[in-house]
């Protein structure tokens, strides 16, 4: 019997039997990795001896997760949980800038609210009672005030009009909505006129203000904008914050600007950046209060675009772009507490690294690299940071400030990872598209043995504006195919973040050229120079771009993969551009609306390639992805099956571009690899 035959029943039988494996030492697995507890949102105290910070567990039976508030000494001593999952779910951990109390968000009392707990532990007590869900928690210097987004009706003056708007709604037995402008649905869902919008209310009680006050638009930004994207000045009199105030052109604009309003919401918010037609965003304060930094984008309609980091003397002083000589593109940022360096980090090569940027040169150095780096920030006299890989989650670290005595200060599965064998990976690079220099990852199949052959997984990334950072992935990671197996190819394609701008640009207007020479010039740099990979057996898998990648390798590079698996990819351009919602991306993608250039989107159209297809395919959809719609999806399968093509056809009608349920992800798991195992070779799998 071939190998995969067994990885697919011991596969099988982690599912039906959660924690069948835990405490063998087994190869990682899909159980394993729903399993794992999530670390996020560090929170360093205000004098820099404890850390708060949230753990996601998994709950198999209620099919979802859970998350808790703990607490670590800066040391790494002391590791304790605040608050239990079993209270309700807790995030946004904040500290009160005495280091006294520590606020939080919690939905223990039916909806999304601030709570406050002291750092000691001990009995939590709620501190708001709004109408509706609080997101996005901070506090102001003083820690008089909270600062917090709520979804409202832009009418509405008060989130209790808001909701009474909503309870009417549901009183209402007709269930048509109307529309007058897009977005009609963004995302995951369909829109209902709210918008998120920034509330300051006191921290000792009382009404919370609307300072977006009239605006028909959202800060923090949808789908995945946070806190980050708003603060408080440094006299805690006004918030900044970015949004996008153009209604008509909201779906094919990303000029995001920042504002500025007082907290009273005496005033209109004030445009700050309006002379920028592209995106600025993430404002932060030096220590002394004389500069905002912020991030900002060049070119208006490119949402990959290189951001900048601007510095403006504040409050109504010149501005100054502090990095426009460094090729990457920093993701957040915060100042030293001289204010003399910004510590920023960014996409790195196949990393996310950490970097110091001197505030009078711009010169960037880099300060801890290898794996992501996530949530930096200062913590006494040390950098402190979330960082995973390949074969890690999340755990916090902290550096001194020089980047040197990395300390690793928790171990949250500690006790899960011994038990788990993970492949070895290594980087490697080649030429690619005009000679450039390309890079990917190699992944070892877990169970590893010299002189082996194994069976590939061409793993394809989105975006694709995208990249295979190390990290560790909870809906594509590398690992859990070397853990079933498999040798693993990923490729940083033209159009990959973290190698400068110019090679993210390179894929615009290329979507079927550029990369796909780098797809079949990486494949084939890998089996070469890694001997254990079987050339003969490659099964190839790609989402979003990598899924439209997989559509387009059916029809022009159709005689190499022994499988394909295509989950939520674009199958035919031109419905693509009628019916997703950001139309600002296929726009800059293809030079324009449809009507204006259709020969740019049919170039790299996989519709009009159907007639040269005969591979092999799973294809995977999300019912609420209006990304890419499931119409795409449920094209590309049509297509297979007129064409007697063998294929198959996953459908999750409660999922959006990502799968994010834990029962659902175990499936998607086990249905691809039964999909790849079935179409294995029978040499590559002894």
């Amino acid at each position: 019997m071939r190998r995969t035959v067994l990885v697919a029943l011991s596969l099988t039988a982690s599912l039906l039997v959660p924690g069948l494996l835990l405490g063998q030492v087994h190869d990682f697995n899909p159980n394993d990795l729903v399993t794992m507890k999530r670390l996020s949102d560090p929170q360093a105290s205000p004098d820099g001896s404890q850390i708060a910070f949230v753990l996601r567990s998994t709950d198999l039976k209620a099919n979802r997760g859970r998350t808790a508030l703990w607490m670590v000494g800066s040391d790494g001593s002391g590791a304790r949980q605040l608050t239990g999952p079993e209270q309700g779910n807790a995030s946004s951990p904040v500290w009160a800038p005495d280091g006294k109390t520590i606020y939080f968000l919690s939905s223990r009392s039916g909806s999304s609210q601030i709570w406050k707990i002291e750092p000691s532990g001990g009995p939590a007590a709620q501190v708001s009672h709004l109408p509706l869900d609080v997101s996005n928690l901070k506090i102001s210097p003083d820690g008089q005030l909270f600062a917090f987004s709520l979804r409202v009706f832009p009418d509405c003056a008060t989130a209790e009009c808001t909701a009474q708007k909503l309870e009417a709604r549901k009183q209402d037995p007709a269930t048509g909505q109307f529309y007058t402008h897009l977005f009609i649905r963004h995302w995951d869902v369909w829109e209902d006129g709210r918008r998120n919008h920034v509330f300051v209310m006191p921290v000792g009680g009382g009404g919370a203000v609307d300072v977006m006050a009239g605006m028909d638009s959202n800060s923090p930004s949808e789908p995945f904008g946070g806190p980050e994207e708003f603060t408080f000045t440094p006299d805690g009199k006004s918030i900044v914050f970015s949004s996008k105030d153009d209604v008509p052109a909201e779906p094919w604009s990303t000029n995001y600007d920042l504002y500025v309003a007082p907290v009273d919401g005496s005033a209109k918010p004030r445009d700050l950046t309006a002379a920028n037609k592209a995106w600025d965003t993430q404002p932060v304060f030096s220590p002394d209060g004389s500069t905002m930094a912020y991030l900002a984008m060049e070119r208006p309609g490119f949402e990959s675009d290189r951001y900048r980091i601007v510095l403006q003397t504040w409050p109504s002083g010149p501005r100054r772009v502090l990095t426009e000589d460094w090729s990457l593109s920093p993701g957040s940022i915060f100042f030293s507490r001289d204010g003399k360096t910004i510590y920023a980090t960014a996409p790195d090569h196949g990393n996310v690294s950490l970097f110091a940027v001197d505030v009078a040169t711009g010169q960037a150095t880099r300060l801890v690299s290898g794996g992501t780096v996530r949530s930096a920030q200062l913590d006494g006299n040390r950098l402190l940071f979330g960082r995973d890989t390949f074969s890690h989650p999340v755990d916090l670290y902290s550096t001194a400030l020089d980047g040197s005595g990395e300390k690793e200060l928790t171990e949250v599965n500690a006790d899960k990872l011994a038990g788990i064998r993970f492949g070895d990976f290594q980087q490697f690079h080649f030429f690619g598209w005009n000679g450039d220099t390309v890079w990917g990852y190699v992944i070892k199949p877990a169970d590893f043995e010299p002189g082996r052959k194994y069976p590939v997984a061409f793993l394809i990334h989105g975006g694709p504006q995208g990249s295979w950072n190390s990290e560790f992935h909870y809906r594509w990671n590398a690992e859990v195919f070397a853990g079933a197996g498999f040798g693993v190819v990923m490729i940083d394609f033209h159009g990959s973040t973290g190698y400068g701008q110019a090679f993210t640009d390179a894929i615009s207007h290329h979507w079927g050229d550029r990369p796909l020479e780098d797809l079949k010039k990486g494949l084939a740099a890998a089996i070469s120079q890694y001997p254990f990979l079987d050339g003969a057996d490659v099964c190839a898998l790609g989402a979003s771009y990598g899924g439209f990648m997989i559509n387009w390798i059916e029809g022009n590079w159709p005689d190499r993969f022994r499988c394909l698996v295509n989950h939520d990819g674009v199958f035919d351009q031109r419905m693509m551009y009628y019916s997703t919602e950001e139309l600002w991306f296929p726009e800059w993608e293809f030079g324009g609306p449809y009507w204006d250039n259709p020969a740019a989107y049919e170039r790299f159209n996989p519709v009009n390639y159907v007639k040269l297809w005969h591979t092999p395919m799973l294809v995977i959809h999300g019912g609420h992805d209006y990304r890419i719609p499931d119409s795409q999806g449920i094209g590309a399968f049509t297509a297979l099956q007129r064409k007697g093509i063998p294929s198959e056809f996953l459908f999750f009608p409660d999922e959006s571009h990502f799968v994010l349920k834990p029962a659902n992800s175990l499936l998607w798991h086990k249905k691809v690899f039964e999909w790849i195992e079935k179409w294995a070779s029978e040499t590559g799998m002894q």
